[in-house]
C-alpha cells in the first residue's frame, strides 16, 4: 500500500511510523511553513491527571501511550506527576482528587526535597511519565527514516492520503477550532525537580516539566483564540509567578524561549480519526497529542491494513 501523510507533527509522525511498521510505502509531505503545535507541548504522558476534565476514553487509551513511545524512541522518564496547590487553594487539590484516579496522597517534600517547607500535601500519580517532545519527535522521525519513510516539502499526493496538518486542515474540517497555548523554557540551575509538577489555581493552573540540565518548561495558558501572534506580557508574568510559587529560585532563572502555538480541537476536545471524501483525517489533538496520536495511528493502520505487520 502507498500512503501520503500530510504534516510532520506528532499525529503525522505517529501515523507514518505505524503505517511503515505494517509494511506500507509512506511519504510525508510537510512544507515546514509553521512549527507544529506538538513542538511546544509539555510532553507529559499523564492520562490520570487529564481525567480531571477529559472523558474516560482519553484516560483509558492514554495509559498505553508511555509503552508505545518507549518501544520506539527508547527510555522515557517514568517518575510520575506531583500535583500541588498553595495553602489558600487546598480546595482545588481536594476537587482534583475527586475528579481523578490513579493517585495517592503524599508529602511533596518526600518526593521532591526542593519543596521542603512549601507544600503540606499533594497528589502523586505514580504511573505517569514525561519526555522532551522535541527530542521525542526527532527520534520518531529517525525511526520512520529507518523504516523507509521519505520526507518532502511538497509533491503529489499519491495513494491513500492521511491529513495530519492540525489547525492548517481547517479548510476541510469546518468544526475544527484553535486553542492557543503559551509556554516558557527557562534555565534554572538552582532548582532541582525530577518529575512533572502541576500547580493548581482556580484561575491559572500550570505545569512545570523538567527538561534536564537545569532547564524547565513552564506552561500552559489555554485561550480560546486563533491568534498566532507573540506571547502576551500577561501570560509571561503569570507563568513566572506560578513558577515562583513552586520555588523562589525560579526568580533567578534565565528565560531561554517564549513561544505560543495553536492547538487544533473539536467541540468535545477529543482527538479523532475521520474519513471524509476519500481521505483520512487524524486531528483535534487538543492537549492530548502525545497521549492519543499513537492509538489513533494504530487505529488508522488497522482500518487500512488490518492485522498485516512488518516484523521489522
Amino acid at each position: 500500500m502507498i500512503c501520503t501523510v500530510l504534516g510532520a507533527g506528532v499525529a503525522g509522525l505517529c501515523a507514518a511510523t505505524v503505517l511503515a511498521e505494517r509494511g506500507a510505502e509512506v511519504r510525508v509531505i510537510d512544507p515546514g511553513l509553521a512549527q507544529p503545535a506538538s513542538m511546544l507541548a509539555g510532553g507529559m504522558i499523564a492520562p490520570f491527571c487529564e481525567g480531571e476534565s477529559a472523558p474516560d476514553l482519553v484516560v483509558q487509551i492514554g495509559q498505553t501511550a508511555a509503552d508505545w513511545w518507549q518501544d520506539r524512541i527508547g527510555p522515557i522518564t517514568r517518575r510520575g506527576t506531583l500535583v500541588i496547590a498553595p495553602s489558600r487553594d487546598q480546595v482545588e487539590l481536594d476537587r482534583f482528587a475527586r475528579a481523578t484516579s490513579g493517585h495517592v496522597w503524599s508529602r511533596p517534600a518526600e518526593l521532591e526535597p526542593a519543596l521542603e517547607g512549601r507544600f503540606a500535601r499533594g497528589l502523586f500519580f505514580g504511573a505517569e511519565a514525561h519526555m522532551d517532545p522535541r527530542a521525542a519527535l526527532r527520534l520518531l522521525r529517525t525511526r520512520a527514516d529507518g523504516l523507509g519513510v521519505t520526507f518532502a516539502t511538497d509533491g503529489d499526493e499519491v495513494g491513500q492520503v492521511i491529513d495530519c496538518r492540525g489547525w492548517a486542515a481547517r479548510d476541510h474540517l469546518p468544526d475544527l477550532r484553535a486553542v492557543r497555548g503559551e509556554m516558557l523554557l527557562v534555565d534554572a540551575p538552582d532548582v532541582t525537580l525530577s518529575r512533572t509538577l502541576r500547580l493548581l489555581h482556580p484561575r491559572f493552573p500550570c505545569y512545570i516539566v523538567p527538561r534536564g540540565e537545569g532547564r524547565y518548561m513552564i506552561g500552559a495558558t489555554m485561550v480560546e483564540s486563533a491568534d498566532s501572534g507573540p506571547v502576551t506580557a500577561r501570560a509571561v508574568m503569570e507563568l513566572l509567578s506560578a513558577a515562583y510559587t513552586v520555588h523562589p529560585a525560579f526568580a533567578e532563572a534565565r528565560v531561554i524561549e517564549v513561544s505560543a502555538g495553536l492547538r487544533p480541537a473539536f467541540a468535545d476536545n477529543i482527538p479523532v480519526l475521520r474519513q471524509l471524501d476519500g481521505r483520512f483525517y487524524l486531528n483535534g489533538m487538543y492537549r492530548h497529542g502525545f497521549l492519543m496520536a499513537p492509538h489513533l495511528a494504530e487505529q488508522l493502520a488497522d482500518t487500512l491494513m488490518g492485522g498485516l505487520q512488518n516484523a521489522g
